[in-house]
């Protein structure tokens, strides 16, 4: 208060830097994603989503060294380290990319599907990466898998076992044929 004036001020952070880029496939295709920025502490400075367009924009920022992580459903998570800029608007595009889903029907002999089949899933080193039972339709469906060479284990019958190849981002379908006739 100035006398009995009230006085307002405005405060404007001088040299406040701004952090915008896009979120993309690695084909080029714009993600609505949510995006984080976090301080080398790791608290969350701002979150924020992507536009159709793939486009965030974070404003404000003090200069100083974050990280960026960016997510959508059906995409890998992905975090990137960012250095902003004082009053200087800093470039930094993410990339997102899916992993790959496979999916099946365990079938007995005769074509029918098996329900409460166990079917484990091996990574290429032939750990287990993970266990699940079919449904009653006899239906398995594994998400978010690396690149690479897995293979696919049903058990109930005798166990059936299948070596197959996935690529990210694609989408993957075996059925495996148990060991007993109906």
């Amino acid at each position: 208060t100035v006398g009995e004036y009230p006085v307002e001020v405005d405060i404007v952070l001088g040299g406040a830097g701004r952090l915008a880029g896009s979120v993309r496939t690695p084909d080029g295709t714009p993600v609505d994603a949510t995006v984080t920025l976090t301080d080398v502490h790791g608290d969350v400075v701002a979150t924020t989503r992507s536009g159709c367009d793939g486009g965030y924009v974070i404003t404000e920022l003090v200069a100083g060294q974050y990280t960026l992580a960016a997510s959508s459903p059906a995409f890998r998570p992905t975090a990137v380290p960012v250095t902003v800029q004082v009053a200087r608007e800093t470039r930094q595009d993410i990339e997102l990319a899916g992993g790959a889903t496979l999916r099946g029907t365990v079938r007995a002999g005769g074509g029918r599907p098996v329900e409460d089949a166990r079917v484990t899933l091996l990574d290429p080193a032939g750990n287990v990466r993970d266990t699940l039972t079919t449904g009653p339709d006899g239906t398995f469906r594994f998400v978010d898998l690396s690149s690479g060479e897995y293979t696919v284990i049903a058990a109930g019958y005798p166990p059936v076992a299948t070596v197959l190849q996935v690529a990210g981002g694609d989408r993957t379908e075996r059925d495996l044929q148990l060991g007993h006739d109906d």
